[in-house]
């Protein structure tokens, strides 16, 4: 019965609200993984997803515990369909979330939230590779960093619906060096 209070206490803390999916049972609102990483900070290790790259030119927020890429950008190959540089798996992605779980004296167990640009590259991808690798508590968190675009008026295409940035949660343009991924060390 001891153990049984707090299971539930995380269980009703991460319940979503009625407008998501039931399918979508690994998303978390930008709300509710501040949340979780300030209720229960002992048990959680958050994680920026992207590339270091990408976070100098869209934000940071020192709210998570580390940047480690999920998909890495290949600037020697062209993804022409996308008009972008390629992507890759980091073949580290797994033993580096292993580390830095064991690094904040959690193992496996813990629940790993992801945060990517949006939410649904990387951010779900990310989250279900890591259940699937043996993180049975993977979640990430919806809409990610800078939410979804804008589809009509003066502001079309610009990232300024719904996501962490646009959700009075704290974030800045300066990376943490002591949390943002880096090869030189």
């Amino acid at each position: 019965m001891k153990n049984l209070l707090p299971a539930l206490l995380l269980a009703t803390a991460l319940a979503l609200p009625a407008a998501l999916s039931q399918a979508d049972e690994l998303g978390l609102t930008p709300h509710q993984a501040y949340a979780l990483v300030h209720g229960q900070p002992a048990d959680v290790l958050f994680v920026d997803v992207r590339d270091p790259v990408e976070i100098m030119f869209t934000g940071f927020t020192d709210e998570v515990h580390v940047n480690i890429p999920y998909l890495t950008v290949e600037r020697d190959v062209w993804d022409a369909e996308n008009n972008r540089f390629g992507l890759r798996l980091n073949p580290g992605f797994a033993a580096q979330v292993e580390a830095a779980l064991q690094a904040r004296g959690l193992d496996s167990s813990a629940t790993v939230i992801t945060l990517c640009r949006s939410g649904s590259e990387r951010g779900l991808p990310s989250a279900a590779f890591l259940r699937d690798n043996g993180f049975p508590n993977a979640r990430y968190v919806i809409n990610g960093f800078q939410g979804d675009t804008v589809k009509d008026g003066e502001n079309a295409g610009f990232r300024i619906k719904n996501g962490w940035q646009n959700s009075g949660l704290p974030w800045g343009t300066r990376m943490n060096p002591d949390k943002i991924y880096r090869t030189d060390r």
